[in-house]
């Protein structure tokens, strides 16, 4: 058997007839071997893929870490207020840094044991809702805050008006 690249991530295979009958035992390892040649051909062509994706990875994470650099630089060089965009901002990190962690302990896991499938954990629409409910959480914990802060604000106010008024 001769296996030769022919083009864009297929190949070719030519197999030389077997002396023996096709149900002999040569015949079936002739089958499983090419079988496994087949599945190893796959399991390259996905690793290839997936290194590609982690290059991909590798300098999106490298981007995200230069602009995280530049916020820090930035806001030690601000004051220590804190606006409603700067929470909103805060709530898309908190995701973010939700989505990062999720895939770095995804790759961490296939690293540890490459021989274990992923259908111990959650599948994807599981995965996708778990993130959904995460992001919901964020931004409703955002809005607590914001409320919280406003409600202070208006109790001190109300404070000062009541001290206004018992000075009349």
């Amino acid at each position: 058997m001769a296996c030769h690249p022919a083009g864009s991530g297929s190949y070719t295979v030519v197999i030389i007839p077997l002396r023996s009958s096709l149900h002999s035992l040569d015949a079936l390892r002739f089958y499983l071997w090419v079988k496994r040649m087949k599945d190893l051909e796959r399991e390259k062509d996905a690793l290839w893929c997936g290194l590609e994706i982690l290059e991909k990875a590798r300098f999106w994470y490298l981007q995200r870490l230069d602009e995280n650099r530049a916020r820090q630089d930035s806001m030690e060089s601000k004051s220590g207020a804190v606006s409603f965009q700067e929470g909103a901002a805060e709530a898309r990190s908190c995701l973010l840094r939700s989505r990062i962690q999720r895939a770095n302990g995804s790759l961490g896991s296939v690293m540890c044991e490459p021989n274990v499938t992923s259908s111990s954990g959650p599948s994807l629409p599981e995965a996708e809702a778990d993130s959904d409910l995460r992001w919901h959480n964020s931004v409703l914990t955002q809005k607590v805050s914001d409320k919280n802060r406003r409600i202070s604000l208006l109790e001190r106010e109300k404070d000062a008006l009541l001290n206004e008024l018992q000075a009349c």
